[in-house]
Order: structure tokens, then C-alpha cells, then sequence
């Protein structure tokens, strides 16, 4: 979500008068003392994060999008903080883009945010990740689809690689909401989400599903939560059951969380907010 510097400096102030915020009085597990990433890399180009996904076709690389106001683009970001290229999405268009998946061999690109509740319909976009060489995507799938209960603003999302059917997690509402786009979705009607639960938490700026579809990432702006899958539920399942904390170091506004390709930890990547430079972090696990 775009915002603009003084709404982010009263939100930035209203996060800590309020100890971490309501997000985490409503958890039920307390969070984990702020910990030291594994690793930090500086980002000197990419001022705007709001997903990444850990590349397949180019190890040591991410997949990077910004949100409102950015251009069509993905940025490949070494885990070095350098980027390597951006590619460009022919056709379209970044009203609001807010979180980026990795499925096999397919990204998905998901335009959900929706600050002000008055879009009428949001839009995914899924392509055949790239390979290096690409300069532009040209041919991409397009899943549109609508709320049954009105707008939504959403910044994250799941896609489970067993069903693909894909999970909305909602941000601004009092506790985040889930919703469910059954696969197989239409690519030429707008498909309407099904609501399947809560969390007990507001404010879920981001999500991420771990290589073996096993366990999952949330991630509020003051913390990371994981959920792990048992003996053999569907992502949805085991998303709506309990959970527990991981270690993170809040950022000054961090929108985006992913697991590596290899499944040895996970990356957080922050828009720049008021900090004098956007760092890339990664947590061994």
C-alpha cells in the first residue's frame, strides 16, 4: 500500500504508543524478542516492496514488485541487495499490486490492495516465470474476481501448490478475513471469492508458502507468524488453526515476507518509509 509520508509518520507513531500495536493483544502466542537477521543486504534501487518470491530459473535472485504508482515492472534482486534487470508485463496494468507468489513454475501477481474500499474487482495475473534473458512478459493468464460482501482491502495472498486454489487475506478489516478462490477459477468471467474464516489478527501486509507446501508465513507489520501443516490438510486447513511467532526484526514498513527456494529460512524485504536505506533481510532457520 502506497501512502503518503505524514499517514505514514502517524502511523509509525500510533505503532508504538500502543506497544506493537492491537495486532498482537488479539494473538494468542506473545511475540519473540526482536532479533539480528542472518544476513543484510542494502537496496539502493527498490524504494516501494510489496511482494517477492524467491526465483527458481536463477538461484541467488528474488522476483520484486512494487505497489501504486510504479510501473508494470518485476525487479530481479540478487540476494546481494544488486539488481540484476526488471522485466516489464506487457498490457498490464499496477493499480495496486501487493503481494507475489511463486507456484511451480508459475508466478502469480496479485493487484488487491485497495485503500479506500471502492474498486468493483481485482485482478490476478499468472505467467510462466521467467527466465533471465526476458526482457518482457507478453502472455499472461488473467484471474479476475470480486468479494460477495463488497470491497476488500487485501495485501497478501497464498497459493496452495496441492489444489491451487487461492487464499485472500484481507488487512483493514477488524480481524483479517480469508477468502478462497476455488480452483478452477475462471480466466474470462470475475469469479467471486468464498469467505472461509478469520485470523485473529488485523493488519496482514503479506504471505508466503514454504517450497514443500507444508508450512506457511504471515506477516503483519510488527510480526511474522508460521503455520505448519498436519498429516495431509489442505493450506486452508491448517491456516485457520494455530500457529506460532518467528523470529523477525520489524522495518519501517515491511510489506513483503517469502521462504527461500531451498527452504533454508526466509527473506523480508521493507518499503523505505523514513529509513535512510531499504535493506533485504534474511533469518536462517
Amino acid at each position: 500500500m502506497k501512502k503518503s509520508m505524514l499517514l505514514h509518520c502517524l502511523f509509525t507513531l500510533l505503532f508504538w504508543l500502543s506497544g506493537c500495536s492491537q495486532l498482537d493483544e488479539s494473538a494468542p502466542d506473545a511475540l519473540p524478542a526482536e532479533v539480528e537477521p542472518t544476513r543484510t543486504a542494502v537496496v539502493p534501487m527498490i524504494r516501494e516492496a510489496s511482494g517477492i518470491a524467491d526465483s527458481k530459473t536463477l538461484p541467488g535472485h528474488l522476483w520484486v514488485q512494487e505497489d501504486s504508482g510504479n510501473p508494470p515492472q518485476l525487479y530481479l534482486l540478487g540476494h546481494d541487495g544488486k539488481v540484476f534487470k526488471t522485466i516489464y508485463l506487457k498490457g498490464a496494468k499496477n493499480r495496486d499490486w501487493e503481494d507475489l507468489a511463486l507456484a511451480g513454475d508459475q508466478l502469480y501477481l496479485a493487484d488487491i490492495g485497495d485503500n479506500n474500499h471502492v474498486a468493483t474487482e481485482y485482478t490476478i495475473y499468472r505467467f510462466k516465470e521467467p527466465q533471465p534473458a526476458t526482457d518482457t512478459v507478453r502472455s499472461f493468464t488473467t484471474i479476475r474476481f470480486r468479494y460477495p460482501d463488497g470491497p476488500h482491502d487485501a495485501e497478501a495472498f497464498l497459493v496452495d501448490p496441492n489444489t491451487k486454489d487461492i487464499l485472500l487475506l484481507t488487512k483493514q478489516d477488524s480481524l483479517s478475513s480469508v477468502y478462497k478462490l476455488k480452483h478452477p477459477y475462471s480466466t474470462t468471467a470475475t469469479n467471486v471469492a468464498q469467505r472461509v474464516g478469520t485470523l485473529p489478527y488485523p493488519f496482514v501486509v503479506s504471505a508466503a508458502v514454504s517450497p514443500n507446501g507444508k508450512e506457511a508465513i504471515v506477516k503483519t507489520y510488527s510480526a511474522l507468524y508460521l503455520y505448519r501443516q498436519k498429516a495431509n490438510e489442505t493450506l486452508e486447513e491448517f491456516l485457520l488453526q494455530d500457529f506460532q511467532p518467528l523470529p523477525y526484526r520489524i522495518e519501517p514498513q515491511g510489506e513483503a515476507v517469502t521462504f527461500a527456494a531451498t527452504g533454508a529460512g526466509y527473506f523480508t524485504l521493507s518499503e523505505k518509509g523514513l529509513a535512510s536505506a531499504v535493506h533485504l533481510y534474511f533469518y536462517q532457520r
